[in-house]
């Protein structure tokens, strides 16, 4: 299975943990799995903000 289909391994050991009812479900609807690293989701950027007076001494 490791060789054939990661993805499906990851998602049967995660549905294993997962609590058994609705909330469980709604729960792994959620999950989203990639093979590899590669990921069509982008890391926040975050930017630096100065304060000329923040009255922090």
């Amino acid at each position: 299975l490791r060789e054939q289909d990661p993805i499906k391994l990851v998602e049967k050991a995660v549905w294993g943990m997962m609590p058994k009812g609705p909330l469980g479900r709604a729960m792994f609807a959620k999950l989203k799995v990639y093979a590899g690293s590669e990921h069509p989701h982008a890391a926040q950027k975050p930017e630096v903000i100065s304060f000329k007076h923040a009255g922090v001494h």
